[in-house]
């Protein structure tokens, strides 16, 4: 409960004095929000209720209330009971005035998210709802309080009569004529005997008119049973009085709501005599409570059910459908293709106007027992809750599909739209609503996935390899928090005397429950999230430091270490700056940091990568283009490139791998491709050398350095040491000089297991 404005709130007026002199920037946007609010609430209700309270005791009531509704809206769950505790107080300070709780959920449901950002539409809109369910209560409690105590005051006046008959006679008729609340006596056969004012103008009958008729001709047919059954039994002396909600039509035939209490006065021998209703009109109460249900459980633009009817609806499906039932439920879940591209080229305004027409042409498609519903953003779905079978949703998202292939003309522009559509089908037994939309999202995505403009039925045995890769994607960037993953060093080696010239850092991930991954596994999830920008950096940072370990231990006889950059690393503004600041922490000289790039990163955008190359090249550090040869690279852009070494791409050297027979064709792409990268001034590497005769002929064929299975495998970084303090060389296979290289297959090789995957 809010405390008294005498002893402050966090934004109270009254404790300005003491506040912490270092509140954070939010905490300061609270308060002014609160300030506000309040102010423009005061000035929105005074003199809409008979409050005893000047100008400024009113700013300082509601801004101990707003200050609760704010910090409930910031809040993580939502606490709907400080919005019923806002309209208790309301009540409890008076403002009762017809129009003062209209005004205020008005304000509330407009000026809070307008102070606090859009996002918290949808809970101002539960936290008003709980506001006028608290005012609602607090003020029907306090009429059932009054209509208590008068017929109390009905009894006890009866019991008097003899001793101060008049006296007790005027304050009977003051209370009932003057009464806020409409009363009227009966007889035992239900007929109207008298009426108050309030009631007459209730009803909209005359006193005279409302005493021609019975009780019965007012009431509603649809009455329940036992009302009635209440009734009989007042009138038969069993009950002294109840209290319900009813329902009377007025004499316009206009149908009103009110609190009914009906109490029975008995004669002084304690016989039934007559009857005295009270009646409370909260139509308008409950007109309120129905536009805020609807606006909670309706989607704002759309007008279509939200996700919150949705999952209601859903949710009773699986808990109303009893064990052993056949019942079945599906649903398409669909999201709009190209959505985005609509928003940020045309406006919001007329993606608005297409989610309207979107929702518009899937109601029309819906039959007797489908609902549909936006869930949010420019996603949709359709609930079919007695589904008769596969079928029936394979035929439900053909005819989406068609629906939303006409063109939409929308601000004077023809625009074409599509989706992609998850369908699922099953039965409602063994099931629950979290599994259906997991499934539901996975087949979406796998829609999307597959070209989309097209629908895809669920498939029960790529749910698991989906739930993995979703899982692996959202845990990535706590695995790099926590230093999940780890650097191998594959060597570089020189094709003429088997030097050990480089390495290239391969980055894997230990995964507490599936064990090492490779980066075929992560490397397309972390592009797709953006977590690359995250892994290349931890990547570059390991791998300096790495290297300036060995340079430590070898100077310059130690190998440069190669980093592989994705193209979204490449197009990041700080590249530049967090590979000086890496080379500056670990001390390792630029000349030993090569960065590796595609061809596809290179050629996409010529501006910005070709900026950030020549950086890197003032620093020092090497560059080479990685897999040439697949990417299609525009030689005369090639040769504008900063670039110093180019990897041939392994699938060059797969025809010279036979000692017997060599590919004539992969001879001459490969001698190609080695003299234009010489001719260009360039360092040629072959990747993915496998046999001595591949490295053999690949060498003869003028590459300078290899990569590969053959020479060996990924290394952890003090296997790497060990290669280079091995006096008598690496111990891989392959000649040392011309006359050997021909004779050198065979011997071992100290790998691990094939390393093929690469980042």
């Amino acid at each position: 409960m809010t405390e008294p404005a005498a002893s402050g709130t966090p934004w109270s007026p009254g404790r300005e004095e003491s506040r912490p002199d270092h509140r954070t920037a939010t905490e300061a946007a609270d308060a002014a929000a609160v300030d506000a609010l309040a102010r423009a609430w005061a000035a929105e209700v005074e003199g809409t209720s008979y409050v005893p309270m000047g100008s400024d005791e009113l700013v300082d009531y509601l801004t101990e209330i707003s200050a609760d509704l704010v910090a409930a809206l910031r809040a993580r769950p939502l606490d709907p009971t400080v919005g019923h505790e806002a309209g208790r107080r309301l009540v409890a300070a008076h403002f009762t005035g017809p129009s003062t709780v209209e005004r205020t959920l008005h304000l509330l449901s407009t000026r809070l998210p307008e102070l606090l950002g859009d996002e918290v539409r949808d809970d101002v809109l539960a936290l008003a709802g709980a506001l006028a369910a608290g005012y609602a209560t607090t003020l029907r409690d306090r009429t059932l309080d009054e209509q208590e105590a008068i017929r109390r005051a009905v009894i006890v006046a009866r019991h008097q009569t003899e001793q101060a008959l008049h006296a007790s006679e005027a304050r009977f008729r003051a209370m009932f004529y003057e009464a806020a609340i409409g009363i009227g006596l009966g007889d035992l056969q239900g007929r109207i005997v008298e009426v108050n004012p309030t009631l007459t103008q209730m009803f909209g009958y005359t006193a005279q008119e409302m005493r021609r008729r019975t009780v019965g001709e007012l009431a509603h047919p649809d009455d329940l049973p036992s009302v009635w059954v209440h009734y009989e039994r007042l009138l038969a002396g069993d009950l002294d009085n109840f209290r319900v909600e009813k329902r009377f039509y007025r004499k316009d035939g206009e149908e009103i709501i009110c609190n009914l209490t009906l109490s029975l006065v008995r004669d002084e021998h304690g016989r039934p005599a007559y009857q005295v209703a009270m009646l409370e009109d909260v139509t308008e109460r409950h007109m309120l409570q129905s536009h805020l249900e609807y606006q909670a459980y309706h989607d704002t633009l759309t007008t279509l059910p939200n996700r919150a009817l949705f999952s209601d609806r859903i949710d009773r499906i699986f808990a109303g459908t009893p064990a052993g039932s056949s019942r079945r439920v599906g649903i398409c879940f669909l999201d709009l293709d190209g959505f985005k591209a609509i928003n940020d080229s045309l406006g919001h305004e007329v993606g608005d106007l297409m989610l309207q027409a979107v929702a518009t042409r899937l109601a029309d498609q819906a039959t007797d027992g489908e609902l549909v519903a936006r869930m949010g953003g420019d996603e949709f779905v359709v609930l079919v809750e007695n589904s008769r079978g596969v079928a029936q949703l394979e035929a439900l998202a053909e005819r989406i599909l068609d629906a939303l292939s006409a063109p939409l003309v929308l601000a004077g522009q023809e625009l074409t739209v599509s989706a992609s559509i998850g369908v699922v089908e099953r039965p409602v037994v063994g099931a629950d609503t979290t599994d259906l939309m997991r499934a539901a999202d996975i087949t979406l995505y796998s829609a999307k996935a597959d070209g989309r403009g097209r629908w895809a039925l669920h498939d029960p045995g790529r749910d698991e390899a989906e739930v993995t890769r979703f899982a692996l994607s959202a845990a990535m960037p706590a695995a790099i928090e926590h230093d999940e993953f780890f650097a191998l060093y594959q060597p570089l080696v020189s094709m003429g005397d088997h030097r050990m010239r480089g390495v290239e850092a391969l980055v894997r991930w230990h995964h507490p429950k599936l064990g090492v991954l490779g980066p075929a596994r992560f490397i397309g999830l972390a592009e797709e999230t953006g977590a690359i920008v995250a892994l290349g950096h931890w990547v570059l940072v390991r791998a300096c430091r790495d290297a300036r370990r060995w340079y430590d231990a070898f100077g310059h006889e130690a190998p440069f270490v190669s980093v592989n950059v994705a193209p979204r690393q490449l197009h990041e503004p700080s590249l530049l700056h967090d590979v000086e600041t890496v080379l500056a922490e670990t001390g390792l000289p630029a000349h030993l940091l090569q960065i590796e790039l595609t061809e596809r990163a290179l050629t996409t955008d010529e501006g910005a990568p070709l900026k950030a190359l020549d950086g890197l090249r003032a620093l020092g550090v090497r560059i080479a283009i990685d897999d040439f040869g697949t990417g299609y690279s525009n030689l005369s852009y090639l040769r504008k490139l900063p670039v110093d070494v180019i990897k041939l791409d392994g699938s060059f050297g797969e025809g010279l791998r036979d000692a017997a027979v060599a590919n004539p064709v992969d001879e001459r792409i490969v001698g190609t491709l080695v003299d234009l990268g010489h001719a260009l001034g360039m360092t040629v590497c072959a990747e993915g050398v496998e046999t001595a005769a591949q490295a053999t002929r690949l060498r003869m064929l003028g590459c300078d350095e290899g990569q590969g299975w053959h020479f060996a495998a990924a290394l952890p970084s003090e296997d790497v040491l060990e290669l280079l303090a091995d006096v008598d060389g690496p111990p891989w296979p392959g000649p040392r000089d011309d006359t050997s290289a021909t004779n050198g297959a065979g011997v071992t090789t100290r790998t691990r297991d094939r390393d093929t995957s690469r980042t």
